[in-house]
């Protein structure tokens, strides 16, 4: 079917597209094996379509703006911070810890909270773990609604570490300046090897160079703020030191096994977004999936980058729930106003 093309209204920010800000109903640690326990949260309707938001990543986490994605009165919703993430506990982890031990993880927590089926939606990681579980486990899903799709394969990999700088040249020299010239051959190796140093002072210019590069990289416009957080060493080193691990080993998935696979998963709705400029997961990828997938929908948001926190990548995802709502059940009554006017749910 054609593709979407959506030219933001103006001026727009990102509250005038999301749901009113909202707070748990629940939240708790869930012990999965080994050292791990795993931070999980609910909002929104107790008695709606459960519905899980998978980080990206590898080594994100949850904010409290992404439970803002789904309309509340009518899912309920489900949020997570993967092994070792954000506060799940140990933070930085990496025993046993996966794409294998993350899928089960989404097993051990649905049966924890008697959930017989939900929809699935991530974006980057969360789309490729997103599609991990739901051909693991097809008949525990209801649909899906994925952004800046990623599948884990080796040239999605090459293009991250070798050919982004291509787009943003400035930002890939700063990147290998971080590094000995001797280096510059294996990016991939030598920063997985500098950001698992237990030397700060090995690790802590590694670590910021490293966020520095994806803060630069992954916005429409330019987002000073993102960029200046590279400092903050807290979430910068367990997510540089997971993203970097989990590169080096393919994301531990088998070459072409997401599109190999995806025929288990097909029958279901799903919802796709990617943005025209998606430097970090180019369109290709979402394109590939909507073209596997027969009855998929794909959104192309014309002033979009990666980052789903931009006003047109927020309000495009937003709409992909609210049609995915709207094929899973009656629509429900939407009396969400944000600065004082309706949301837009077209």
């Amino acid at each position: 079917m054609p593709v979407p093309l959506r030219t933001p209204d103006s001026p727009m920010s990102l509250d005038d597209q999301l749901y009113p800000e909202i707070e748990p109903y629940d939240h708790g640690l869930l012990a999965v094996g080994g050292p791990h326990r795993i931070y999980y949260e609910q909002v929104g309707n107790p008695d709606g379509v459960p519905v899980i938001f998978l980080h990206g990543g590898p080594g994100g986490g949850a904010k409290p703006v992404h439970r803002r994605f789904y309309d509340p009165d009518f899912y309920r919703i489900v949020l997570i911070d993967q092994r070792g993430c954000g506060r799940s506990e140990p933070l930085g982890e990496t025993e046993d810890n996966d794409a294998q031990a993350l899928v089960e993880d989404l097993e051990r927590l649905r049966r924890h909270l008697g959930i017989e089926r939900w929809v699935v939606t991530g974006g980057s990681w969360g789309s490729c773990l997103a599609l991990l579980y739901g051909e693991a486990h097809p008949d525990r899903c209801l649909g899906f609604r994925l952004r800046g799709m990623f599948m884990g394969r080796a040239r999605e990999i090459d293009w991250w570490w070798r050919s982004i700088g291509v787009l943003f040249p400035e930002a890939y020299d700063e990147l290998l300046a971080a590094l000995p010239p001797s280096e510059h051959g294996d990016v991939l190796a030598a920063y997985y090897r500098r950001t698992n140093d237990p030397d700060p002072g090995v690790h802590e210019p590694a670590v910021r160079a490293l966020k520095r590069f994806s803060a630069r990289t992954s916005t429409f416009r330019p987002d000073r703020e993102l960029i200046d957080q590279a400092v903050d060493l807290a979430q910068a080193l367990p997510l540089s030191r997971f993203f970097t691990r989990y590169c080096a080993h393919g994301f531990f998935i088998e070459e072409g096994q997401i599109l190999r696979d995806l025929g288990r998963i097909t029958h279901l709705p799903a919802q796709l977004v990617v943005g025209r400029y998606d430097v970090v997961a180019p369109p290709t990828t979402s394109w590939e999936v909507h073209r596997a997938w027969p009855g998929s929908e794909l959104e192309v948001v014309v002033e979009g980058n990666h980052s789903d926190l931009e006003p047109a990548m927020a309000a495009a995802v937003r709409r992909a729930t609210d049609r995915l709502r709207d094929r899973l059940g009656p629509r429900q009554p939407n009396n969400h106003k944000l600065n004082g006017r309706q949301l837009n749910n077209q």
